[in-house]
């Protein structure tokens, strides 16, 4: 992989994302109870617990898909809350990448216009948007797969086409939720290597998983949560033990 598939903005220093005092309520009931956080440029970190602690919300807050009851979210400098529903669809096309447990894939377009198109969105001219996807496809080892439908592609294939997708537009942040969940275990190998590789090259990356081998494996810091607050936290070295 080359570096033209990392995000273009902000040094090693800076915040990518910073929730600050985010409490988000469903009725009575609190989904993320004052939870702060802040991940830096470069990291890693994936975020962990039962079903129902507050983990997919938070990941939903953090791409502008739902706003919380109180408290603030900041992403690349940019508050949120401040945003209306236009403002934030923008933010998402041009800062946010996301990758999701079942692709989410368009099955009447061939892959390398599932991929171009997330840059034609933002208004780059259809043959540069190729020649981005195409750089992407080869980067990713998927080019011999590009004229295929989705319905032909292994599960892994996919994911990487859904990773190609999400990196069109070099954002400075990559969310993941539980993008091995719907993988055998090769093709979780291969996903996870893929991560890896992304963030080693710089990418910004916040992965929502159940999965212990991808988060040890893939994150600089893990995360546990429990009833809509962070619980645990620990920073793992190169090769994944707590450091």
């Amino acid at each position: 992989m080359t570096k033209s598939m990392t995000s273009e903005d902000g040094g090693a220093e800076q915040a990518v994302v910073r929730l600050e005092n985010v409490r988000k309520e469903y009725g009575e009931a609190a989904a993320l109870d004052g939870m702060s956080l802040e991940i830096r440029a470069g990291e890693a970190v994936a975020v962990m617990g039962p079903s129902g602690c507050g983990k997919s919300t938070m990941l939903n807050m953090v791409a502008g898909l739902d706003r919380p009851t109180s408290g603030k979210i900041l992403v690349h400098g940019e508050d949120l809350g401040k945003l209306g529903e236009k403002g934030l669809a923008l933010f998402r096309r041009h800062r946010i990448g996301m990758i999701f447990q079942f692709f989410n894939l368009i099955d009447d377009l061939t892959a390398l216009d599932n991929v171009a198109l997330a840059a034609q969105l933002t208004g780059t001219p259809a043959r540069q948007a190729r020649r981005r996807a195409l750089e992407l496809f080869d980067e990713l080892g998927i080019a011999d797969r590009r004229h295929a439908y989705p319905a032909v592609l292994s599960g892994g294939e996919r994911q990487r086409v859904a990773a190609a997708r999400a990196l069109m537009n070099r954002p400075a942040l990559l969310l993941a939720d539980e993008p091995t969940g719907a993988l055998d275990s090769r093709s979780g190998e291969q996903v996870m290597d893929l991560l890896l590789d992304l963030n080693q090259i710089g990418q910004t990356l916040l992965l929502v998983t159940h999965d212990e081998r991808l988060a040890t494996r893939c994150a600089s810091r893990v995360i546990r949560m429990a009833d809509g607050r962070i619980a645990d936290e620990r920073t793992l070295d190169a090769a994944g033990v707590q450091a």
